[in-house]
């Protein structure tokens, strides 16, 4: 969600010297993520029954010995590491993998996204300088596209964690150090950067650089901020939702009804199966988009028409896809669904209506059996949408692409359409219950002719689409 003291940040960017002489630094708790990952940590430890509520409370009165300042930074450390000691090194970054996907990856700040973003394209150096540790840090920064992580390493004895600080902690003055570790390694000058961070406890870093910024501050460092006129800056994209959000999600799906009333009085009408689906597939679309404030920039919206019926292939990264799609196809269009969705109430039913393809992910010859009707379809005028990685992704990265859509326009015999979703992930991530107002972008490829397909080279030709997708994705 773009605000007009973002898009100021933004143009300060945009204005700054161009090239990896200039860096720009980033804090990771509060800043690039909404929270802190060490409490996450805990919560997966304790939700894997890895640890007691004995020790979880044992945890938190470290925390409040540290910020008491009753223990150093190191020592806090030593203590909250207890866990990850005496692991195997890889089992512990296996953690960190599994923790991102489960609870961090929906909260990244679609604001501090927009940020990396737009130091990228003037060339900036990108790190993140945190004193969390790699298990944490290293997920964020590489979902992120960040090469460099400057943050607080154990000590690996063998393969074996110790538990124990490498070297310095990447604290206070610390961070500092790592900074200008990096700065020698990597050639651009401190003095000239950029660092962002929401602690008073990064003051030393934040007086190193030229362009210090209080993202999320605490109460500290706003009153520090304000006091020496850096830029100052809330998100609201992450976190509890307002009340307005509630709403309007709810209406969207409440919008489903009015939808299938409307389609029903068209089929009781006329007669017509296949119109009464269109009509509902409008009416949803355009109640549901309306309610929460979704609006859609297309860029290839000629492909949508050129060639119909065809399979259309999406990348899927939000539970907003579908009304995305919807939006875009409008009419003689229906859906593949894993068989799950067939049991929900009400949605269940009203996707049966639509003529929704079920099938069974677990069971390949099932599916592969479930997906004549969709052929049928095809045959019979009736585009189909199916999103190839069969699952939503935690993150804006493009998943392995299945087979199921390939086989579908080779039998039918009709050509694939690329619709390439950049940033619903912003809008409404996997795992999230709430949709975010704002613009979601699209890119309509031209249509694939399949006509020379066959499925002795079926894996050349999902090889050769997902190459679009992430090209245009820009991975």
């Amino acid at each position: 969600m773009s605000t007009p003291r973002v898009r100021k940040l933004i143009a300060q960017i945009e204005s700054s010297p161009e090239g990896p002489g200039v860096a720009a630094l980033f804090d990771l708790d509060r800043t690039l993520i909404q929270g802190y990952s060490a409490v996450d940590v805990l919560v997966e430890r304790l939700r894997r029954r890895e640890i007691s509520l004995a020790q979880l409370g044992e945890a938190l009165r470290h925390a409040y010995d540290f910020s008491s300042e009753k223990i150093d930074f190191r020592e806090f450390v030593r203590r909250s590491a207890v866990d990850a000691a005496g692991r195997p090194d890889e089992q512990n970054v296996a953690f960190g993998r599994e923790l991102f996907d489960r609870r961090i990856a929906r909260r990244i700040f679609p604001e501090a996204r927009a940020l990396v973003a737009a130091h990228r394209r003037r060339g900036h150096t990108l790190a993140v300088v945190s004193s969390a540790t790699p298990y944490q840090v290293d997920p964020v920064a590489e979902d992120l596209g960040i090469p460099h992580v400057v943050c607080t390493r154990l000590r690996i004895d063998d393969g074996i964690c110790s538990g124990e600080i490498d070297g310095e902690p990447c604290y206070g003055i610390g961070k500092v150090e790592g900074a200008r570790r990096l700065a020698e390694a990597n050639g651009f000058d401190l003095e000239r950067s950029f660092f962002y961070s929401d602690s008073h406890e990064d003051l030393p870093l934040l007086e190193a650089v030229a362009h210090p910024r209080a993202l999320n501050p605490n109460w500290r460092l706003a009153e520090e901020a304000r006091r020496r006129g850096w830029p100052l800056v809330r998100f609201h994209s992450r976190g509890r939702p307002s009340t307005e959000q509630v709403v309007r999600t709810g209406m969207a799906y409440g919008a489903m009804l009015p939808a299938a009333w409307a389609g029903l009085s068209d089929y009781l009408m006329t007669g017509s199966v296949r119109r009464a689906r269109n009509t509902a597939t409008v009416v949803w679309s355009e109640l549901a988009t309306r309610a929460v404030d979704l609006r859609l920039v297309v860029d290839g919206k000629e492909h949508l028409w050129s060639r119909r019926p065809a399979v259309f292939v999406f990348n899927h990264q939000s539970a907003l896809d579908a009304l995305v799609v919807a939006k875009l196809l409008r009419r003689d269009i229906t859906g593949v669904a894993k068989k799950e969705v067939k049991r929900q109430p009400v949605v269940g039913q009203l996707f049966q209506a639509g003529g929704v393809v079920f099938i069974d992910r677990a069971d390949r010859k099932k599916a592969i059996a479930a997906m004549q009707p969709a052929v049928e379809a095809l045959r019979g005028g009736i585009s189909i949408a199916i999103a190839p990685e069969g699952t939503r992704s935690t993150t804006r990265r493009l998943g392995r692409f299945k087979k199921g859509a390939f086989h579908m326009a080779i039998d039918a015999g009709v050509p694939m359409v690329p619709i390439v979703i950049r940033n619903a992930h912003d809008r409404m991530p996997k795992g999230a219950v709430f949709s975010q107002p704002g613009v979601v972008e699209v890119k309509v490829l031209p249509p694939v002719d399949t006509a020379e397909w066959s499925k002795s080279t079926i894996d050349q030709h999902v090889e050769e689409v997902r190459s679009m997708f992430a090209a245009n994705l820009g991975e």
